[in-house]
């Protein structure tokens, strides 16, 4: 049986859809993609407006090291009074 050079692996065709400097929202209904400007320490989604603090592995490398409490915390609160209003 010959084998075909041209077909990729899964890791390999995967490898292609990677993005780095990127990541996603960890809002379960948003899911958006959060790219932080080289050495930010904190990105706010522009879709549902939740902050998360940032790591820097590399320069250009990013991922999130948690939510910034004060920003969603107030972001709950006025949904709550959105939600308890209608």
């Amino acid at each position: 049986m010959a084998v075909d050079k041209r077909k990729k692996s899964t890791s390999e065709s995967l490898r292609n859809t990677r993005t780095y400097g990127k990541f996603r929202c960890h809002n379960p209904s948003c899911m958006g993609r959060l790219q932080p400007e080289g050495g930010q320490g904190e990105v706010q989604c522009p879709e549902c407006g939740m902050a998360f603090r940032v790591a820097w592995i590399r320069p250009d490398f990013p991922r999130i090291r948690g939510p910034v409490w004060e920003v969603n915390r107030k972001l709950a609160e006025e949904a709550l009074k959105n939600k308890e209003g209608n």
